[in-house]
């Protein structure tokens, strides 16, 4: 099969969350399975030098944004055997920053309608589009409308993956004719609400709908978690399936991982108390065995941290300590910077993203804490897991799908169901009673260590997904 991916960002050339690392994993992992698999982003500002110096200029064309014509220029490179295409124009991609401005939409109508345009032009025609979230929206619909009876364009399968369905691209109905240059006859597959809204309409014209977890696939059809979108989801539910996401296992490996103080396996696990040892010293935390419980988040509302901030003090008066790692809204930044000073030898707080640190935390922490309000996939409690630390998640999204409570059979972290912070307390004493017991901790820290959260897993899922679709005609 031949399947190219499209997406407003992909590890290593653009990140700003998730998305990046799924787009950076999971084409190789396809690629592995002997499918030619590519990836087409934009050129953004923030590409390095040093990759920007390996790729090939090899054309440039005009796509229209409805009655405008701009200019687009087509590079490629190839990495880790993958085939990577970015689309550039400096107007809409030179700037520091990936999202957040004014012109987003016009943005990504350009960068979708210019995919559709490459193809023409790069001597691959896929068998498979997969668009992710709301930049990409538009290639199923403009494909439906302008492209898909067109010579060369025939047969062509879209599958569209949402990642986060909070973020749906919605705007006023004035951005139809403006910016898209959508038909009036076909306004009606990106109305919405009164609203144009370009999730929805890669919703009714995609040939399948992915999530990243099988437990966000059905939650999104509940309106708690689908905000807004589950009336047109339930009439399409035929089409929609849930994947989990996988990790970097080669990345995140405590074998060889050289940012760890020690390494160690499932098989050898002394480099564990080692790492702890040697985090303490790096986050000035006081010596002794009490557990530390590792945070490493977007500080938002939805990530829990309401929950955490109602019983923060009463967890480190009973012992605990914690190494937090994120940045987000300054109410939770000044909040766990204010721990932080109240508590400065059981609370660590950096605040933003040091990678390296991450993996010390993930190694060094004997628990991981995931008070999820939502969480579509999740690869933070997967990752704590490679390394042994034991993820105590709120039961939703992929954090159900992943972790099973260690109270019943083949146990690999600790659970808790209703957003209660008292639920989630609960569930930091069950992992703290059990942690308390050596032999039963050694016995789940193999657990987790061997659980396969790897991307070739989920990459036999979605290849599968992909030759039913095609076989469906």
């Amino acid at each position: 099969m031949k399947i190219l991916f499209a997406a407003s960002e992909a590890v290593p050339y653009a990140a700003s969350g998730g998305l990046a690392d799924v787009i950076g994993s999971l084409p190789k992992a396809i690629k592995a399975k002997r499918h030619d698999c590519r990836v087409v982003i934009p050129l953004y500002k923030s590409v390095s030098p040093e990759l920007r110096e390996k790729m090939v200029f090899l054309t440039n064309i005009t796509v229209d944004v409805s009655w405008r014509k701009q200019y687009c220029g087509i590079f490629m490179t190839v990495r880790d055997g993958i085939t990577y295409y970015f689309i550039d124009n400096e107007y809409y991609f030179s700037r520091d920053g990936l999202y957040g401005f004014y012109d987003d939409c016009e943005r990504f109508v350009f960068f979708d309608r210019a995919v559709l345009e490459m193809l023409k032009y790069i001597k691959f025609t896929p068998d498979i589009i997969n668009c992710n979230d709301w930049q990409t929206a538009l290639i199923p619909v403009y494909y439906n409308v302008y492209y898909k009876y067109q010579q060369g364009y025939d047969g062509i399968k879209i599958v569209y993956t949402i990642h986060n369905i909070e973020y749906q691209g919605k705007y006023g109905k004035e951005v139809l004719g403006e910016l898209m240059g959508i038909p009036m006859y076909n306004a009606g597959l990106l109305d919405y609400d009164g609203y144009v809204n370009m999730m929805k309409g890669a919703i009714e014209t995609c040939d399948m709908i992915t999530t990243v977890s099988p437990s966000y696939a059905w939650e999104i059809l509940d309106p708690w978690y689908a905000h807004g979108l589950d009336r047109i989801l339930v009439t399409k539910q035929y089409k929609l399936r849930g994947i989990m996401n996988g990790i970097d296992t080669k990345l995140y490996d405590p074998e060889k991982d050289k940012a760890i103080a020690a390494n160690y396996s499932s098989k050898k696990l002394e480099g564990k108390a080692k790492c702890k040892e040697a985090l303490l010293r790096e986050l000035g935390l006081a010596e002794g065995d009490e557990p530390i419980i590792g945070i490493v988040t977007r500080f938002v509302r939805h990530k829990g941290i309401d929950l955490i901030r109602c019983v923060f003090d009463e967890m480190v008066h009973d012992g605990i300590k914690f190494a937090v790692l994120g940045s987000g809204e300054k109410i939770y930044e000044d909040f766990f910077l204010e721990m932080a000073a109240r508590y400065p030898e059981r609370v660590s707080v950096n605040v933003g993203f040091i990678p390296e640190l991450s993996h010390r935390i993930y190694a060094g922490a004997d628990m991981f804490l995931m008070p999820s309000q939502s969480e579509p996939c999740g690869l933070a409690q997967m990752i704590a897991m490679r390394y042994g630390t034991a993820p105590v998640v709120r039961e939703t999204g992929g954090l159900r799908d992943s972790v099973r409570d260690n109270g019943g059979e083949n146990g690999n972290g600790f659970t808790f169901k209703t957003y209660n912070a008292n639920d989630m307390l609960d569930a930091v004493k069950r992992a703290w009673n059990d942690y308390n017991d050596k032999q039963e901790w050694s016995e789940l820290m193999k657990r987790m260590m061997e659980c396969d959260n790897s991307w070739a897993r989920s990459a036999d899922i979605y290849i599968e997904t992909y030759k039913k679709l095609l076989a469906a005609d």
